[in-house]
């Protein structure tokens, strides 16, 4: 790329381009618009909103409630929204069978989301931790998450969940080969044109703590198997840029439509370097845990809230990223309809 060259001070003022509101917006180089947004969103089997103690601002919905949000997206210009289940712990089991009901929480929310508002996007995760005792990804033997077994039950979650209208299917679960298993299977069933958003580049992160919280995950460590005390088998390494690379790229050959990196802030450097690499729409997911962080720096007194939000988020854009995913969705797009 060839740059004009600079003329010395003071024939080059770099201050002129931001001496006025209008100028800045004149020349702005990245723009977050409503657009660019992901609603993340988890809703719950009871009535109302539930409240999650560790994400202030954020509640699990009721299915009712998901709906309503699906027409308040539609009205702020939200895209899509994508749903993660709160289940009753009491249903769990330890190969979370209840992620293939087609009459389950998530398939239910998503018939009523797509009733309610048919033009905004709903994006399912495909993974087992919302639905286990144990809170892993995968079915446990031995202590060891099983890869192969653990694809089986991702494809059967995965078509019911795009039989009840979901429009893309989002594995979270980082088991090798399940986005060819995943296209494949919906091809089969005549769901050609379902997506697939793949979590290419998941970390083993402590930024997921309080989603953990908002889905009443199980503790890892403990439960009806011998269950491993952390998710490093599967996910990965945060030391590690390359492997990424070569993550993405299995997915992106195995049919993903769009790809994804998470978390989000700490992994910027990623984001960037896949955008550069493959050119594929790529979406980063702004996690529950700098949620948390911004929100509690906020309540007290520490930081400015909407500024921090919008900045945090126009940090992805910048990036490279084509949207997020983020918990500030709704807050963000009335900020930036105003």
């Amino acid at each position: 790329m060839t740059q004009a060259p600079l003329a010395a001070y003071p024939a080059l003022r770099m201050r002129r381009l931001r001496q006025a509101d209008w100028v800045r917006r004149l020349v702005r180089e990245t723009v977050l618009t409503p657009a660019d947004l992901i609603w993340s969103m988890v809703v719950h089997e009871g009535e109302g909103e539930v409240p999650v103690a560790s994400m202030p601002g954020v509640a699990r919905l009721s299915v009712k409630e998901a709906a309503k949000a699906a027409r308040e997206a539609k009205a702020l210009g939200i895209p899509a929204i994508a749903v993660f289940p709160h289940i009753d712990g009491a249903k769990k089991d330890a190969t979370g069978s209840l992620a293939a009901d087609p009459n389950g929480l998530v398939c239910t929310a998503v018939k009523a989301m797509k009733d309610a508002a048919p033009e905004v996007g709903i994006m399912c995760d495909v993974a087992l931790d919302p639905f286990t005792d144990h809170g892993h990804d995968g079915l446990i033997e031995g202590g060891r998450i099983l890869n192969d077994a653990t694809i089986e039950a991702l494809v059967a979650q995965g078509l019911v969940q795009a039989q009840a209208g979901c429009d893309i299917l989002a594995p979270s679960d980082m088991m090798d080969g399940r986005v060819a298993a995943l296209r494949t299977a919906l091809e089969g069933a005549g769901l050609q044109d379902v997506m697939i958003m793949s979590y290419a580049a998941k970390y083993a992160s402590a930024f997921y703590g309080p989603y953990r919280d908002a889905i009443g995950s199980g503790k890892l460590g403990t439960g009806s198997v011998d269950n491993p005390g952390d998710k490093k088998t599967y996910q990965m390494d945060p030391g590690n840029t390359d492997e990424a690379i070569r993550e993405v790229a299995l997915d992106i050959a195995e049919g993903a439509d769009m790809v994804m990196v998470k978390p989000g802030l700490p992994y910027l450097d990623i984001v960037r370097r896949v955008v550069d690499e493959f050119r594929m729409p790529t979406f980063a997911f702004q996690v529950s845990g700098e949620y948390a962080m911004l929100m509690a720096a906020a309540r007290n007194g520490w930081l400015d809230e909407d500024r921090a939000i919008l900045e945090s988020l126009g940090a992805f854009k910048r990036a490279g990223a084509a949207g997020i995913i983020t918990y500030f969705a709704p807050r963000a797009a009335r900020m930036l309809g105003a």
